[in-house]
């Protein structure tokens, strides 16, 4: 049973994410300018009536990715949830995130990715890809407690100069569960000029 109970949490976990990064648009609702949506309208949907506001409250107190963000609006007497990063939806960056600062930015930052896509990194900088922003963490993999920002079989990571990238016009900012976010420039990219080493995890060694 209690197997059970964690896989329909995972399957709500999912959907959650799912709808409040990518789909909510498609099924007819409309996140504010900071990502939050009524728990109410979530729940009215056909793929999750048979879940609770209880069923809710737990995923996201449990998740161990802190993905999601739960408030209580007083003013419309309803609680609300947003996904805190990883949006292919359009939010506002100010009002979802944290704008950092060359004060409190983290002076590298650490970028995620495989073997098989680093040739094309190097010829073309880091995209954002189909999301809104590139995602880092603050601390290079293994040297400190990182709860999400970077998949666990990343085989290479990517470290960028932030103070450079800032002086030069790019926006970093942190997510409630403090993922380092850059929506790149123009077109969604950060250049090879601003990457400060490339390191492969295993086994360590440079590649830049």
């Amino acid at each position: 049973m209690e197997n059970v109970n964690k896989q329909r949490d995972i399957k709500l976990s999912k959907s959650l994410s799912w709808l409040l990064r990518h789909g909510a648009e498609s099924q007819g609702l409309i996140l504010d300018e900071g990502g939050f949506i009524d728990v109410q309208k979530i729940l009215n949907l056909k793929q999750f009536k048979n879940f609770t506001v209880d069923d809710i409250k737990r995923v996201v107190v449990q998740n161990d990715k802190k993905r999601f963000t739960l408030r209580y609006k007083e003013n419309e007497n309803c609680l609300q949830i947003r996904a805190n990063q990883g949006h292919t939806l359009k939010v506002d960056d100010d009002a979802l995130l944290n704008l950092l600062t060359e004060e409190n930015v983290p002076h590298v930052v650490y970028h995620g990715t495989y073997l098989s896509k680093l040739k094309n990194i190097k010829q073309k900088g880091l995209s954002r890809m189909k999301r809104n922003h590139i995602h880092f963490i603050s601390k290079f993999p293994g040297e400190g407690s990182v709860i999400s920002g970077m998949r666990s079989n990343c085989e290479v990571v990517i470290c960028i100069d932030t103070l450079r990238a800032m002086k030069d016009g790019f926006k970093f900012y942190k997510s409630d569960n403090e993922v380092i976010l850059c929506p790149g420039d123009n077109n969604g990219l950060i250049p090879l000029n601003y990457f400060k080493e490339i390191w492969q995890l295993s086994p360590l060694q440079r590649l830049d």
